[in-house]
């Protein structure tokens, strides 16, 4: 499989899965003290009672499609390395997963581009932007294959945030810090600002936030600006001495060396493994006075050339097996049958930490223009200039 470089520098365009699983061990073995996820057993061939009886038409169909799977997404391969491995046990005719790291908004401008000239070689696009889906989706019944996963039944209301889009997973936003810069550490927005407010120097163009200029920031902000409006005044404090980044792995690496002392609105999907591997030096904090939860979006490409695998794919990671390979990746399963474990990041495990009261979920519902501009025009006016 020939791998084709991103335009990014350091990204890969389409990367296969071996390398995938190789960077995940890899980070496993300098983890720095991290425990190691439990084994995940899956029962290749076999289906939970509530799949269709003819389920196994779907496999074969699957398995005449080449093996293959393209999957645009936003999302790390360290991420995806314990799903592609065990989806690969479930169906080990799939022997080939391809799926590139793109910014949550550019999944979309990538597809659109690629069908405006012919047809796209995506099958199955998964990102966190919101707003972004709400945008392709929005006055088309086409944009993404219609399909009823037999697992729906099974999973909470916020599982499809739209027809067709299904939550692979449940991802916080929360605040990084690098532990050697701020030892005192941080509990949540609130206590971010008094520290700001009692020493701003040491704070100047210090603090990273997510760029709202795209869906992903712009969501998760404005989510917790809503749900928590008194917190305009810690960000009042904050902002004047923040500098925005457009991606979360990009914050993450600047916390980690140096350039900045923390961040806020910041995924965990990037910044689970980073902590893991940092040896202590780059802390994950969930805010105690509110913590937005994004859903990340998966939807089948209507034109996709392996549809069959697609929907196994999807299924696969909405399933209880899918969950858990979910949760070992870094990424946050949703599913009560995933238990709380060492390696592992639920949903319940945040509601422990935070109160299920401080839990803020993301919406998928288009924000008006007018809206847009008042938000934006709000944060970004007090932001360092």
């Amino acid at each position: 499989m020939t791998t084709h470089a991103n335009r990014r520098a350091g990204r890969r365009w389409m990367v296969p899965v071996g390398i995938a699983l190789a960077s995940a061990a890899v980070l496993a073995g300098c983890s720095g003290g991290g425990t190691a996820a439990p084994v995940n057993s899956i029962a290749a061939g076999k289906y939970p009672d509530y799949y269709p009886k003819d389920y196994q038409k779907l496999v074969d169909a699957a398995k005449k499609e080449g093996g293959e799977l393209n999957i645009y997404s936003n999302t790390d391969q360290t991420n995806w390395a314990p799903i592609f491995r065990d989806f690969k046990k479930k169906y080990p005719f799939v022997t080939t997963i391809n799926a590139n790291n793109l910014d949550s908004d550019e999944v979309f401008q990538r597809v659109l581009s690629e069908q405006a000239t012919g047809g796209t070689s995506a099958d199955i696009m998964v990102t966190g932007a919101a707003q972004g889906w709400a945008k392709f989706t929005q006055g088309k019944k086409d944009a993404v294959l219609p399909y009823t996963s037999p697992e729906l039944s099974q999973l909470p209301d916020f599982a499809q945030p739209l027809p067709g889009v299904y939550a692979m997973s449940l991802d916080p936003s929360g605040i990084t810090y690098n532990t050697s810069l701020l030892p005192k550490g941080i509990t949540g927005y609130a206590d971010l600002a008094k520290q700001v407010k009692a020493n701003p120097a040491a704070f100047e163009n210090k603090i990273t936030t997510r760029d709202i200029g795209g869906s992903f920031g712009f969501t998760v902000t404005r989510a917790l600006t809503e749900a928590r409006p008194k917190l305009w005044s810690a960000f009042e404090t904050i902002l004047p001495v923040a500098r925005p980044e457009t991606s979360s792995g990009t914050q993450g690496e600047k916390i980690l060396a140096g350039e900045y002392v923390a961040g806020f609105q910041i995924s965990t999907a990037p910044s689970y493994p980073l902590e893991q591997s940092s040896g202590g030096l780059y802390k994950v904090v969930l805010p105690k006075d509110g913590t937005v939860v994004l859903p990340r979006g998966i939807g089948i490409v209507p034109e996709a050339k392996r549809t069959a695998t697609a929907k196994l794919f999807v299924d696969f990671v909405l399933s209880k097996e899918g969950q858990n390979a979910v949760a070992e990746g870094g990424l946050t399963s949703y599913r009560d049958s995933v238990k709380s474990a060492p390696g592992l990041h639920t949903y319940q495990d945040l509601a422990k930490a935070v109160g299920k009261d401080q839990i803020i979920i993301g919406s998928y519902k288009l924000v008006t223009p007018e809206q847009v501009a008042a938000f934006t025009d709000r944060w970004n006016g007090l932001l360092a200039k």
